[in-house]
């Protein structure tokens, strides 16, 4: 791999969605030759405007990179981008890093990493926390799980994308330290939703409560970020909400193995699931306040409910 004071490192980027296309392009306008690739090419129509150079296969990218990133949807996503035919392990050069950003679970993290590490192929797992606001700006929390010197090796490029760079363990422990704070993310979601209907049916302007409770012990990010966008009608994802459902799974499921039962996840896990079969996925993770309104036919917010 090139030295990164001397040279720098060539970087391939696959998944340019919500999160990967602000991601990539801190990347590339942090000065690292960039390569993309994305399932639906248009969108890498905006790296390449801005000098990134597309590829046709994720094998084709991985050959012309010292450092290659995933930002996909799921478990079978990172497996075909990364083990499927022309997938990244196809090109990737001994020496090489694939860090998956993703939320995927540590055991698939780790099936990957263990095929990988059959071609001295390295990997670490480097799942974020911040949402589409903190991909934009660069302040990104990453949970970094796998060998500190490959760590060491690729931290100018994750520096590019958060401040924070937390190394959590061997590879997987990224994905499990993950998969914790996706856990406290949707109680948090549900807490501020079930606030908001509490408000709103006692007779007290949702408003005045978030006022209110922003500045005591129950202030949360929740609270502050996505209540006020409820009470606006604003349901644009900076997390959709169908992720949100699929990180819960990825966490039970965790449980599960571990023999731990969480409550709290399996009931707002239910609760997303009862979103998604309103046709609402696509919506972003503040929308669950969606069917607490109407369990308790109840509205928050300023426009009509549907």
């Amino acid at each position: 791999m090139a030295n990164a004071t001397k040279t720098p490192l060539r970087v391939g980027f696959i998944g340019l969605g919500i999160m990967g296309q602000p991601m990539a392009t801190n990347i590339l306008r942090a000065g690292f030759p960039l390569t993309v690739w994305n399932r639906t090419a248009a969108k890498m129509a905006p790296l390449t405007a801005l000098g990134a150079h597309p590829a046709d296969s994720p094998a084709a990218l991985a050959s012309h990179c010292d450092v290659v990133i995933t930002m996909v949807t799921g478990p079978a996503d990172l497996e075909e981008v990364v083990l499927g035919e022309r997938g990244v392990i196809e090109g990737a050069a001994p020496g090489s890093v694939l860090i998956d950003m993703s939320t995927m679970g540590p055991t698939m993290v780790r099936a990957v990493a263990a095929k990988l590490a059959e071609k001295g192929v390295d990997m670490l797992d480097a799942p974020v926390s911040g949402g589409e606001r903190g991909a934009i700006a660069g302040s990104l929390v990453i949970m970094v799980g796998g060998p500190v010197d490959i760590l060491d090796r690729c931290r100018p490029i994750l520096s590019a994308l958060g401040p924070t760079i937390i190394h959590c363990g061997p590879i997987g422990a990224g994905q499990t330290v993950k998969l914790c704070n996706q856990v406290a993310v949707a109680l948090n979601n549900l807490a501020m939703c079930e606030a908001l209907v509490l408000a709103a049916k006692a007779g007290v302007d949702p408003a005045t409560m978030i006022e209110a409770v922003s500045a005591g012990a129950g202030a949360s990010w929740s609270i502050s970020n996505l209540a006020p966008r409820i009470l606006a009608g604003d349901y644009q994802p900076g997390f959709r909400a169908a992720h949100q459902l699929k990180d819960l799974r990825l966490a039970l499921d965790l449980a599960q193995e571990a023999g731990l039962p969480l409550p709290g996840s399996a009931l707002v896990s239910e609760l997303y699931s009862a979103l998604m079969a309103a046709g609402q996925g696509e919506e972003g993770s503040q929308a669950l306040v969606k069917v607490l309104e109407q369990l308790g036919n109840v509205g928050v917010r300023k426009s009509p409910l549907p």
